[in-house]
């Protein structure tokens, strides 16, 4: 099991996990979207393609653009399709 922690709020936990690039993505589904709101930060990845970006709030603190997206990744990373990572702070525990 896999848990995404941050200002001590569980993030997203799930035992469906892909480590892609030495980043864990969790499934959309196991993600507390109560703490994340869409950023305008957007990057791109020449062989995953255009990243969204999501702002974390937990007790008032934020943390912009610490997790993030690949809404529609390019075929070699499809792994990642309907996922979620984190950075910028977030503690991944295995």
């Amino acid at each position: 099991m896999a848990r995404a922690i941050w200002n001590g709020v569980v993030l997203a936990e799930s035992a469906d996990v892909v480590n892609v690039d030495g980043y864990t993505y969790f499934p959309r589904a196991d993600v507390q979207w109560s703490y994340l709101t869409p950023s305008d930060h957007r990057s791109v990845c020449g062989w995953k393609g255009e990243a969204s970006y999501y702002t974390i709030d937990v007790d008032g603190t934020s943390n912009p653009a610490a997790a993030w997206e690949y809404v529609n990744p390019k075929p070699a990373a499809a792994a990642v399709q309907g996922r979620i990572s984190f950075w910028r702070g977030v503690q991944i525990e295995h």
